[in-house]
């Protein structure tokens, strides 16, 4: 009787593993058509197997509902998306979900099926996961979002935010920068690969994409992050994140970026920063405090000892180029620039400085009005620069500007000099340059 129950029992087990296998096997055979028909562009025939794996194989893949998405949102079907992305937080809470919250809000938006409060809310579950994973417009649409909610109740949460997601963007942006460098060298060389010059194209246009992000946060920020709201809010916090070191960081940063090193609270601010860190960063700001009080050899030192203390070349070439920023003399402060490229020669900002201190000494650097149009010319040949090696760098609204001060065509003729001609731009610049020929 036992040998006929162990039979019995054994007979169950390899019936119910064959009908797994069987399970197994059909929806491998069913993701597979469904894979197909969306490479080939068959939405309306995908959704059906959709739908079978969702119900009967939800945890075969993550990609079922990487593709589902694409499925719901070529054919604009809310329902689905809707039971997409339900479907997938449900049973891969921990793969990608930053992006696939990002994702949905976008669809929701592009397909007004949702109010801005709603959205708002899914962007924010996106964000408390990874910042890094939203999509570039959508990082935009919450920032924006927690000023109109934030501004006046809690600045302070503003600039938390504001901080937060411009870490994430210059990761990014960092990320971009060393994939592109690579391969424009193999394109100046004429040796870039079809599917390498794909990739550079696409590298190309989220890098241009995340920096007019990063110009938009500026923008969004500059109306109330000001010296006379952070000095009070700073003041009034100081006592509880003196040993804060990511506070600190970001406090002596801002008052840095927004011009306000004259008030006492910066330098306090700044000497926590290194007693608590011990770090390049810190110690850099420390030299900027020596400096403005008269120290000359003791700002140098410190400089000297942050320099030596950082490692990563890309945090060099930032800590050189705050130098060259801080810095009066034009000519010191472009060598410093050219520095900081040494260590990373795709930095795009280090052109636009040293365009930009082109283009305040236009009125100082020619005797005429041809001569000084043409220091616009070797502005923008900096900015284009900026442009090509890193497209991040938002140089776009400089070369805009510069563009717009190049000689015309009219002065050109008039001045007798023949289009295409080599110019010497004169002064401390000392740089020859083309005469514009379009």
């Amino acid at each position: 009787m036992k040998k006929i129950t162990y039979l019995l029992s054994a007979l169950m087990v390899l019936a119910t593993v064959s009908v797994k296998a069987q399970a197994s096997q059909e929806c491998n055979i069913k993701y597979n058509l469904f894979k197909g028909n969306v490479t080939t562009k068959k939405y309306e025939e995908a959704k059906p197997d959709l739908n079978l794996l969702m119900t009967n194989c939800p945890k075969l893949s993550v990609n079922i509902y990487k593709y589902g998405a694409k499925v719901a949102d070529k054919t604009k079907d809310g329902a689905l998306y809707k039971k997409v992305y339900e479907t997938r937080l449900a049973n891969f809470p921990n793969k990608g979900t930053a992006k696939a919250h990002s994702d949905y809000a976008t669809f929701l938006a592009k397909n007004n099926l949702a109010s801005d409060d709603e959205i708002f809310a899914i962007l924010q579950k996106a964000y408390e996961i990874s910042p890094k994973d939203m999509g570039v417009k959508n990082i935009f649409k919450y920032f924006k979002g927690i000023v109109g909610k934030y501004k006046d109740a809690n600045p302070q949460k503003v600039f938390d935010t504001y901080d937060d997601v411009m870490e994430s963007v210059g990761e990014k942006l960092d990320d971009y920068n060393k994939k592109i460098a690579p391969l424009l060298i193999k394109d100046s060389l004429k040796t870039i690969g079809a599917k390498e010059k794909k990739r550079l194209k696409a590298y190309t246009i989220n890098s241009k994409a995340l920096g007019l992000v990063e110009g938009g946060l500026d923008a969004e920020i500059s109306a109330i992050a000001t010296c006379e709201r952070l000095i009070p809010i700073y003041t009034r916090d100081y006592e509880a994140n003196k040993g804060n070191g990511v506070w600190l960081r970001r406090a002596v940063s801002r008052m840095y970026n927004k011009g306000c090193q004259t008030d006492p609270l910066f330098e306090k601010l700044a000497k926590s920063y290194a007693d608590v860190t011990q770090s390049a960063d810190a110690f850099n700001f420390v030299a900027g405090v020596l400096q403005d009080n008269g120290d000359k050899a003791g700002a140098a030192a410190m400089r000297k000892k942050a320099f030596d203390l950082e490692t990563d070349p890309l945090k060099k070439a930032r800590l050189k180029l705050r130098e060259a920023q801080g810095t009066r003399n034009k000519s010191r402060a472009r060598a410093l620039a050219y520095e900081a490229l040494k260590y990373n020669p795709n930095m795009g900002k280090a052109y636009l400085y040293i365009a930009s201190l082109y283009a305040k000494s236009a009125n100082s650097c020619g005797s005429d009005e041809f001569e000084k149009r043409m220091v616009y010319v070797a502005a923008l040949n900096k900015a284009q620069k900026a442009q090509r090696v890193d497209p991040g760098s938002g140089a776009g609204r400089y070369i805009k500007s510069y563009r717009g001060n190049i000689p015309s065509k009219k002065l050109i003729f008039q001045k007798g000099i023949a289009p295409g001609s080599s110019h010497r731009v004169g002064c401390w610049i000392g740089e020859s340059v083309r005469v514009p020929s379009k």
